[in-house]
């Protein structure tokens, strides 16, 4: 997958949690626990232990806004 016209961005699952919260507002920032709920029940957007952020960004802030508020603080 292309974004701007750069290659797709391997990182960690902290890597992806840093550049999310850089690029969010305060109501959409995320925790750790978060992005390990959002793999559990995603998995099919997985491809082993990388976090693209171009392909995983987007459907984590839908899954993520479709949460509860009190569950996006658990």
């Amino acid at each position: 997958m292309l974004w701007r016209g750069k290659p797709e961005k391997s990182m960690t699952q902290q890597e992806f949690l840093l550049d999310h919260n850089k690029l969010s507002p305060v109501n959409l920032r995320a925790t750790a626990a978060l992005l390990v709920r959002f793999r559990t029940e995603k998995p099919a957007l997985f491809e082993g232990e990388e976090w693209p952020l171009d392909k995983l960004r987007r459907p984590f802030i839908m899954w993520m806004t479709s949460l509860p508020i009190q569950k996006r603080k658990d």
